[in-house]
């Protein structure tokens, strides 16, 4: 439209951003989160699949090396937030999600020509792919505050619910891919659904009257890295808290279905991916819309469910019932729904909407770390006791005492 090319908002898009653009946004979020994190959250079933095969063929430290697959992809996809954000910055939310949709397909395809490599796939599933997911997801995710002054949580929580609507399909289709067809064509078929990204990624622009100060990028006075967030205390006790409860966050949610087939051979390890994700789609919801109250702290719901998933990790152990097991899974994947929700609305509550989108690049760089390194951890220590009673333990504590550390924000003025 023209009115469009001059730079000023049209009549769809005012009444504080709510216009057909805004939501056509929202969608595309949706299927580029669900797509992307669905199949990361998927990989306790790919994990099951490549770890008898690694033992199989007599790798040594089979479910160490397998784990840190998954690992991987999901650290890769953190680490390069800060890179994300930048690309953002420089060449706008579209191209960069495109530009993440073909490292993200490239990594799929190419990782099932490689499945009895577990080396390559360290480089295919774990590098490339996870670099995709950053580039892909973080555009969508740092758009929203442009497009949503009001409300911002409740929308948050719906583009990342999409993760949790495709959890809860991803793990029977991906299972019944492999049983039929085996790992490599499934992952060839997963590479070809991920096409979607980039028609969607077509969706990602920020609201009309800012594509003047946004385009042609060489135009915009912005710094190459905004170092000002860290002079915010709270910003520095938030980067240092989350990423220390992330240490075992996902220890539970990639060794779940090798747990229960040990300890419950007789049932389905799947449904507990899937009852994960259906919880997890209503804790999103249900976080973001207790985000969007004004009395109540954002943080403090991080708080609370960085406890809750280290608690209940720890009480795998003592699981004693598949019914026991069931409840477990939904409350990880409840409170699971908190952390990725809340990360867009507490940095716009800490920054402008031209210094969150970094911070938020900058958080996510941080978690990479933990996140990478705990599975990989919890699948050594299998290794060396085939028992899952100390990597759960050792997964959970941390994750409760990182949450223990965010109270001090509570004690910095804003």
């Amino acid at each position: 439209m023209e009115v469009e090319a001059m730079g000023r908002p049209t009549d769809c898009e005012t009444n504080s951003g709510l216009g057909m653009r805004s939501w056509l946004i929202v969608v595309a979020g949706f299927v580029i989160n669900g797509l992307m994190f669905g199949t990361i959250n998927s990989y306790s079933v790919i994990y099951f699949e490549l770890q008898r095969v690694l033992k199989e063929s007599g790798t040594i430290h089979a479910s160490y090396k397998a784990s840190l697959i998954g690992s991987l992809s999901v650290g890769t996809t953190l680490a390069f937030s800060p890179v994300a954000v930048i690309l953002v910055d420089k060449l706008g939310h579209r191209v960069t999600a495109l530009i993440g949709a073909f490292f993200a397909i490239l990594g799929m395809f190419s990782s099932s020509y490689l499945t009895e490599c577990v080396e390559a796939l360290y480089l295919t599933y774990g590098v490339l792919f996870g670099l995709g997911v950053s580039l892909a997801f973080t555009p969508a995710l740092a758009i929203l505050g442009l497009h949503f002054k009001e409300n911002l949580g409740i929308v948050s929580g719906f583009v990342n619910t999409g993760s949790a609507v495709f959890t809860i399909a991803i793990p029977p289709i991906l299972k019944s891919m492999i049983n039929d067809l085996g790992l490599n064509w499934a992952l060839r078929i997963a590479s070809f659904c991920m096409l979607l990204i980039p028609v969607v990624a077509m969706a990602l622009k920020p609201p009309a009257k800012r594509e003047e100060s946004s385009f042609p990028p060489e135009q915009n006075k912005r710094p190459l890295f905004n170092l000002e967030i860290w002079k915010s205390k709270k910003f520095i006790i938030w980067a240092i808290g989350a990423p220390f409860s992330l240490f075992g966050y996902l220890v539970a949610f990639v060794h779940i279905v090798k747990f229960a087939s040990i300890n419950f051979p007789d049932h389905d390890g799947k449904i507990l991916v899937m009852c994960i994700g259906l919880a997890t789609a209503f804790g999103r919801v249900f976080f973001g819309v207790m985000s969007d109250v004004k009395s109540i702290e954002k943080i403090l719901l991080q708080q609370i469910s960085f406890f809750a998933i280290g608690l209940l990790t720890i009480l795998l152990v003592y699981a004693s019932s598949w019914t026991v097991m069931i409840f477990i899974a939904f409350g990880l994947g409840f409170f699971d729904g908190c952390f990725m929700s809340l990360v867009g609305p507490i940095a716009y509550d800490m920054f402008a909407p031209e210094d969150a989108s970094q911070a938020i690049g900058f958080l996510l760089g941080l978690c990479s770390i933990p996140l990478t390194v705990g599975p990989p951890v919890a699948g050594m220590l299998f290794d060396q006791s085939q028992s899952y009673n100390l990597p759960f333990f050792v997964a959970g504590v941390p994750t409760i005492v990182g949450s223990l550390i965010l109270f001090a924000v509570r004690c910095v003025k804003h």
